[in-house]
């Protein structure tokens, strides 16, 4: 008998109707806890490693938005293991209970599709080992699982989160809540150590971490302190399923800038305190990640800074390139840089080393170990630079290389006093020339500096047009601006031409030695400088005077000895020699000895009394004469500053 055709069609739109009945009242009463072998074999197969359900498994059908209900499996006490390999005995998570709904037809594919896991009560903890193995990178290992696992998103509730990273050495747990806000469900307050740093602090998330709308954004917030460094950000993670695409708002304060290195893996140079706000992005790759900071403003001491840094992880180091802004730079906020701070600030950054009470050089080492983790390439200006409102320094321009453990700053210039400061400074950190020392070399020259615009507040300067030129050259091996300085080898030139000195500008240039030995020399009254000519040797960190000498209108002054910048001592003879007849000048030599931090200045008494006592003598013979070895009878006929320019070899410039 044949069935009439509107009655097959009718038989199977009621099947089709049916079958999703059949089905459900067919799930509905079966038990599922039978089920829970395969479900764990199939589970474990797909994220291949341990999955275990070890309590009761329960169905229901829930209608939530789909056309059709869908059936929701709810595990209790659910366990989920670390991949093979890893050393780390603990497990990946357990859940107080486990929810998620199944797609059915998808499992006659092989497919486990899960529209929403929600977590109840779980305990998660992420483990990185020193290899860079981790437990939270589901992708099997041999070969490929014939079950494929999808999950679209999840749902966190209240739990505890715990983080264990030996590449970062950070053990930090975070207890997390949910919380009622139109932006975040959960709330976390976080606890814990950062290379051995206490990290602490709260934050926000969202509630729901969607795994396949890669485009919806999921917000965080955070604000966190470690070791006294404080972190803020608030932003979002739009391609959660690969960590990646993260953009937030940062804000960052600390001690020092050096402090960073223990958070970001980045070398950043010793700083005074510091604060800093700016927009960072940041895309987090499977064998390298990319950072930008954007826009970025702050302080750092009292000098402002602003610009754009950008960090590329990568082998076979990261790479921080980009530019840095100043407008106001305060030279006492580049004393940390080598270690020329006092030591209230070292104390403030957290200096291991501080300065002895007898030390004027910097003897803080510098942290070379970190130099070859990173390769650098940044950019740095200054608008003005200054001490007080007197030093015009202006437009510095660096070019800050580092790469293979080599810092070079090629060029570093700058403009100051109406004449230019040149220089390129290399630093080998590598460890290749000497494993605990850097090797350094410095060439530096001051072109055409005018001494009224050095000193525009002296006194009778205004009238000067001299100028300051001068070449160095040095070459050392050490670990500190102090033992830099202390095995230096190489040359120092220099010319003043057309000035004027006087004990009241020594005063003001702060060299209180001088000031002594002028007044010595001519009183307390403004001199015209015709010249001084410098030209010292250095060899093993001593400076030998090959030529020293001081041309002024009433004198010439000859300096020899030495300087010792290893210990810091002075061993410094001057002679002056009147150029005019002058009652009462004795011409006895000054002595320049002590050390940098105390300085002692002497006349030669023999020499005093010994012409005090040939004038007493002659007293006796005849009273005229014995104004006699009181006068200086010379005539100034002395090498003009040109012939002592070339005698010293004219410094190029």
């Amino acid at each position: 008998m044949s069935i009439p055709r509107p009655t097959k069609i009718a038989i199977a739109v009621g099947g089709v109707v049916a079958a999703p009945l059949v089905a459900a009242v067919v799930l509905a009463s079966y038990d599922w806890n039978q089920a829970r072998p395969w479900l764990n074999e199939r589970i474990s197969a797909a994220i291949a490693r341990p999955f275990d359900i070890r309590g009761a498994v329960s169905l229901a059908w829930r209608n939530e938005g789909e056309l059709l209900p869908m059936p929701h499996l709810v595990a209790r006490d659910v366990h989920v293991g670390n991949p093979r390999g890893m050393q780390a005995p603990d497990e990946l998570a357990s859940v107080g209970q486990f929810a998620f709904a199944v797609e059915l037809l998808p499992l006659l594919r092989q497919r486990i599709e899960i529209p929403e896991l929600r977590f109840d009560n779980p305990k998660l903890l992420l483990q990185r080992e020193a290899d860079g193995k981790n437990n939270w990178t589901f992708k099997s290992e041999d070969k490929a699982s014939v079950w494929s696992l999808d999950v679209q998103r999840v749902v966190f509730t209240k739990g505890t989160v715990r983080y264990i990273d030996a590449m970062t050495h950070v053990d930090a747990s975070a207890q997390v809540d949910t919380i009622k806000d139109p932006r975040y469900g959960v709330s976390w307050q976080l606890r814990g150590k950062w290379n051995n740093q206490d990290i602490q602090g709260s934050g926000k998330a969202g509630a729901v971490l969607s795994l396949q709308k890669q485009t919806a954004p999921f917000p965080l917030a955070a604000s966190l302190n470690v070791g006294g460094t404080s972190i803020s950000f608030d932003g979002t993670l739009t391609k959660p399923a690969a960590l990646t695409a993260l953009d937030m708002r940062l804000k960052l304060s600390g001690p020092s800038m050096a402090r960073l290195y223990g958070l970001t893996g980045v070398l950043l140079p010793e700083t005074p305190p510091f604060v800093t706000e700016g927009h960072l992005t940041g895309n987090l790759g499977a064998n390298a990640s990319h950072w930008i900071y954007d826009q970025f403003t702050g302080k750092v001491g009292a000098s402002d800074i602003a610009g754009k840094l950008d960090f590329k992880t990568g082998a076979p180091r990261s790479l921080l390139s980009g530019n840095i802004q100043s407008r106001l730079l305060q030279v006492s906020d580049l004393g940390p840089l080598i270690g020329a701070d006092s030591n209230a600030s070292k104390e403030a950054r957290g200096a291991e080393e501080l300065q002895p009470g007898n030390k004027v050089l910097p003897v803080e080492t510098f942290r070379t170990d970190r130099w070859t983790a990173i390769d650098a390439n940044v950019n740095f200006k200054a608008a003005r630079i200054t001490r007080n409102k007197d030093l015009p320094i202006q437009n510095l321009e660096t070019q800050i290389h580092l790469k293979d453990g080599v810092l070079a700053l090629k060029p570093m210039n700058f403009d100051i006093a109406g004449g230019r400061f040149t220089s390129n400074i290399v630093l080998d950190g590598s460890g290749k020339v000497n494993a605990h020392a850097i090797r350094a070399d410095l060439k530096a020259k001051a072109a055409h500096l005018q001494l009224r615009q050095l000193f525009p507040s002296i006194d009778g300067m205004q009238a000067t047009v001299g100028e300051i030129n001068a070449d160095v050259a040095l070459t050392s091996t050490g670990n500190s601006v102090a033992s830099l300085l202390g095995a230096s080898n190489g040359e120092f030139k220099g010319v003043v031409n057309q000035g004027s000195v006087s004990k009241l500008l020594l005063e003001a240039m702060g060299l209180n030695l001088g000031s002594v030995v002028m007044t010595k020399l001519v009183g307390d009254k403004q001199v015209k400088l015709n010249c001084m000519v410098t030209d010292f040797a250095v060899s093993n960190g001593v400076m030998n005077s090959r030529l020293f000498v001081a041309d002024t209108s009433e004198a010439r002054i000859d300096v020899h000895g030495t300087v010792n910048l290893g210990n810091e001592k002075l061993d410094l003879t001057l002679k002056p020699d009147a150029k005019s007849v002058r009652v009462i000048s004795l011409r006895a030599p000054i002595y320049v000895r002590g050390t940098f931090k105390q300085p002692d200045i002497s006349v030669d008494k023999g020499a005093m009394a010994l012409r005090a006592g040939s004038a007493l003598a002659l007293a006796v013979v005849a009273p005229v004469a014995a104004i006699v070895p009181l006068v200086s009878t010379s005539t100034g006929e002395t090498a003009g500053c040109q012939a002592l320019i070339a005698q010293a070899g004219k410094p190029q410039h």
